[in-house]
């Protein structure tokens, strides 16, 4: 396994954990904020979609399908914390989004060299991720971070544990 098949491979796990995670619940446990002022589920699925989205544009050559319009902006940190339900998708509609963009950046990984994994980042995410590789597997850890969380909404909501 060289690593740009490692890193896939940790970009399919991750995807396999988080819609695992997913799986039994309904589009209103989305929207349970397991303690008050933290972030549901629905909020944080579209701003993986949006993180994941504008990470991999860092990418040479990569793209990202088009996101709904507004959807950025539904799941940016200024709404993170907003009491309303408007706007917010179906889990379909976000395992849709977050599966058609994941497979988006595993078309652009698969297509790298080991020196384009050792190709430099830019910008503000340079610090966590200072190479194309790193900015890779920041992708695959930024989606189990958030997949842990939804274990506190699934404990709240009595949910079967998982894994």
């Amino acid at each position: 396994m060289n690593g740009n098949q490692a890193i896939q491979q940790a970009l399919r796990g991750s995807q396999f954990i988080f819609t695992q995670y997913l799986s039994d619940l309904s589009d209103a446990d989305l929207l349970n904020r397991p303690v008050p002022q933290a972030n549901h589920a629905a909020w944080q699925i579209g701003h993986l979609v949006d993180a994941e989205s504008k990470l991999l544009a860092q990418v040479p050559g990569a793209r990202s399908p088009e996101l709904p319009v507004g959807f950025a902006q539904q799941h940016s940190k200024e709404t993170a914390g907003a009491e309303s339900t408007k706007g917010f998708l179906s889990k379909n509609e976000y395992l849709k989004l977050f599966n058609q963009q994941r497979e988006y950046t595993l078309a652009a990984t698969a297509k790298l060299s080991d020196a384009d994994l050792d190709k430099p980042t830019t910008g503000q995410m340079a610090k966590f991720a200072p190479t194309i590789g790193a900015l890779l597997v920041l992708i695959s850890n930024h989606t189990l971070m958030h997949a842990g969380q939804f274990v506190v909404t699934r404990r709240k909501l009595g949910k079967p544990i998982i894994m």
